[in-house]
């Protein structure tokens, strides 16, 4: 016999927890059981909230168990489909009636993508704002703590109102050398650098590298013009990790057929949801591209990411922050029960849907706070990339 669960609610929370606002979602149904979801697009938490209001008026009395049928009808109902602040909107409340589902019918999340594939989900970790020797000093202590894939940041990462890629590159170039010398053979090394570079900037970059240094190479240039990236993939052999900007299956279609890529930075609470990484995750499968998701954001983020890295065979890392890292979005006042890193690595939880607690009544409390990130210009004053 079926279940049908009928929404009932549909509450948005853009809130400030840790050092920026979190956007939770919460979808209530007439039988008592909701399911929480979490939305991406950070510092435009508002506009998200305002597509959910949309989203909320034709959700309310459907059946919550109808998990591919509602995305279509969110999708394709209306002119204007997709972009960032919908896909946004669509992933939190995808995401949120995965976890009534498995709470449901009382098994885990992963079960309704497929079964599990792996126990733990395997992680990287990053250096943060280090520059020079405290770069290679901090990859030491993540080694320590287990890590075997570790990314840098570019030195001139932590200036928050300049940055100059000429004066970057150069730099950071040494240091990764001097990193891999120092660090061994055996770690994968990365750097992410956060598509503020030119096509020529970036080649520069790749020009100056030994040969072995970097694993992969995160977001050189922008996204927008694949045939920029098909440029640079001409220029050097380095792995490419692109597309935790993405807001669609169809963005990342020229990237996986025309083998721009080696790493999917999928990122679930802007793709669409559990749905559509799923179909992205089939497709990077049947052309040798992996998955190495974006996972900046709270614990509910991360628990649906676990829940999809175990139900995939091409998976790489879960992008994840050292237990003193943290920024505040996982505390445990807020999230009682929560994916912990054990060592390098998320266990699979087997509680029901996400498993994942949220203090609601704490959560109400708090309220939004207008955030931007940082505005940077380069040193003639032109504005850049952040």
């Amino acid at each position: 016999m079926s279940i049908k669960l009928k929404i009932t609610a549909v509450k948005p929370y853009p809130v400030w927890v840790g050092i920026r606002n979190q956007f939770l979602l919460k979808i209530e149904t007439d039988q008592g059981i909701f399911g929480w979801g979490e939305s991406g697009l950070s510092g435009r938490e508002k506009a998200v909230a305002g597509a959910i209001e949309h989203y909320r008026e034709f959700l309310i009395g459907q059946d919550a168990m109808q998990i591919g049928r509602i995305w279509q009808e969110m999708y394709r109902s209306q002119y204007f489909e997709g972009g960032r602040v919908l896909q946004a909107a669509i992933s939190a409340i995808d995401i949120a009636l995965h976890d009534i589902k498995g709470k449901a019918l009382g098994v885990p999340v992963y079960d309704l993508l497929g079964g599990r594939q792996r126990h733990r989900v395997p992680a990287f970790a990053s250096t943060g704002d280090a520059a020079g020797e405290g770069a290679i000093d901090r990859a030491r202590e993540l080694m320590e703590m287990g890590f075997d894939a570790i990314r840098f940041f570019p030195i001139g990462q932590d200036n928050r109102e300049v940055f100059e890629p000429r004066d970057s590159i150069a730099r950071t170039a040494r240091l990764l050398n001097r990193a891999r010398a120092e660090l061994g053979d055996a770690v994968v090394l990365g750097i992410d650098y956060h598509h503020r570079l030119s096509v020529a900037e970036a080649a520069s970059f790749c020009a100056r590298l030994d040969k072995g240094v970097l694993d992969f190479l995160e977001e050189p240039i922008r996204d927008e013009t694949p045939e920029a990236y098909e440029s640079l993939r001409t220029m050097t052999d380095i792995p490419f990790a692109i597309g935790e900007e993405f807001a669609s299956k169809w963005q990342f279609v020229p990237y996986i057929e025309r083998g721009i890529h080696q790493f999917n930075r999928l990122d679930v609470c802007n793709v669409g949801g559990l749905t559509e990484a799923m179909k992205v995750a089939g497709w990077s499968e049947a052309h040798y591209v992996d998955l190495m998701p974006h996972n900046p954001l709270g614990p509910v983020c991360t628990a649906a990411t676990v829940h999809m890295a175990a139900a995939v065979p091409n998976f790489a890392w879960l992008e994840t922050r050292a237990p003193e890292q943290a920024l505040g979005f996982d505390n445990s006042d807020f999230f009682p029960v929560q994916p912990r890193l054990d060592g390098a690595a998320y266990p699979v939880s087997d509680l029901p849907g996400l498993g994942v607690e949220v203090n609601e009544d704490l959560l109400a409390r708090q309220s939004f706070q207008f955030w931007e990130a940082p505005h940077l210009r380069r040193n003639d004053g032109s504005v850049t990339n952040w």
